[in-house]
């Protein structure tokens, strides 16, 4: 069961439902998974509602809807209204593609909390790119239901190489749309994100001018907006504390009904992850071996064992370090600790080049929810910057 310091499992927090790995962007940083043709179908309403009691019951109080695209699903309103009865604080994260009014007349009636709105970039040439789709005026279009509706205006961009360097006007962007809070998210190097990251990766040069860009828009805009600039892992020394710890407050479900301790657990071998088809969502959170895996410090190895950051970090990502090391109990790489952080920096050190140079001669695959349409996926990079 759990390790040293984690003598007792508290419940979880935080629910996140990912409806569907269905969307009709296919993003070149995506993190849902590259096998999604190989999982099963997806829970259905009733099943979905099932759970989320189960979640309430056990003291989750904040749920987000998530996916793919979430709208994607004729039953989203329901999911919303149904799992605000529960006492659930309700965030939709959308790429708003298929935010009608009537839509969103529902979500409003219905006790939606948040919408989490998604863009690529401030262009719709590079918006546009990016997710090989034509939606950049449908995401504008979103965006002003949103504020029409009275919503907090919540902006989320991923940053990475191919769009770093638009940040001002991505900014002014935000501005225009009358953002309320806007996340910078340097891309996390998961999934297609891992696949396509020597593409991606920023250069030095870029992020420290993205972050001067960011505090003189700051001090520009005052309280107006609160500004998020997470930076990538692979230009840390210290490893982020993945979800609070494993198993410690977050619960993810994915389409099929398969719990996870985070987004990308799945990918682990030798763990057993069980489904809500199956078992309660008590029995999972606090029996089944995949939850208990990595709680407290008992499976830990050194550096990370007689560390005394360990507390702060909880020995980071599982995932990172299995997708770097090829061993989920290693330290997170990102940490320079581990005797395999050299081969971040051997990663970061290959971005500091021209930020307008193909460093790889490996195309850009952008996000499908099929293998054969995968394999139609590949684009070579050749839009200039």
């Amino acid at each position: 069961m759990a390790g040293s310091m984690n003598n007792s499992i508290k419940p979880p927090l935080w629910l996140n439902a990912e409806v569907t790995y269905k969307c009709p962007l296919h993003c070149v940083f995506c993190y849902n998974p590259v096998d999604y043709d190989t999982h099963g179908p997806e829970l259905k309403t009733e099943e979905w509602l099932r759970v989320f009691r189960e979640s309430r019951e056990l003291g989750a109080v904040q749920l987000g809807i998530s996916g793919g695209e979430p709208l994607m699903r004729k039953d989203c309103e329901i999911l919303v209204s149904e799992s605000t009865k529960m006492g659930f604080y309700v965030n939709l994260l959308t790429s708003g593609i298929g935010l009608t009014e009537k839509r969103i007349s529902a979500f409003k009636k219905g006790g939606l909390g948040q919408i989490q709105l998604s863009f690529q970039d401030s262009t719709k040439e590079m918006n546009d790119f990016l997710s090989s789709t034509r939606t950049f005026d449908l995401k504008a279009k979103a965006a002003g239901l949103i504020k029409e509706y009275d919503y907090p205006m919540v902006l989320n961009v991923v940053l990475h190489r191919l769009n770093i360097d638009h940040i001002g006007q991505i900014l002014d962007m935000a501005e225009a749309i009358r953002a309320d809070h806007v996340e910078l998210a340097n891309t996390q190097y998961y999934a297609w994100a891992y696949e396509n990251r020597k593409h991606l990766i920023p250069s030095k040069e870029q992020l420290i001018r993205a972050e001067e860009v960011t505090n003189k828009f700051r001090k520009k805009i005052g309280k107006k907006m609160k500004i998020y600039f997470v930076n990538p892992d692979y230009y840390e020394t210290r490893p982020k504390a993945c979800m609070n710890g494993w198993g410690a407050i977050f619960l993810n479900l994915t389409p099929d009904g398969v719990a996870l301790p985070c987004h990308e657990a799945r990918m682990l071998p030798g763990l057993d992850f069980p489904s809500v088809r199956d078992k309660s969502v008590r029995e999972i959170w606090f029996e089944s071996k995949g939850f208990n895996a990595y709680r407290g410090d008992d499976w830990m190895n050194e550096p990370c064992k007689s560390c005394p950051e360990k507390e702060k970090d909880f020995g980071g990502c599982r995932c990172q370090a299995y997708m770097v090391t090829g061993d989920a109990t290693n330290a997170d790489p990102v940490c320079d600790k581990s005797p395999h952080h050299y081969i971040l920096e051997e990663q970061v050190n290959q971005a500091q080049v021209t930020e307008t140079k193909v460093i790889d001669s490996k195309p850009l695959i952008f996000y499908r929810t099929d293998k054969n349409s995968r394999e139609l996926s590949k684009k070579e990079t050749s839009l200039s910057q």
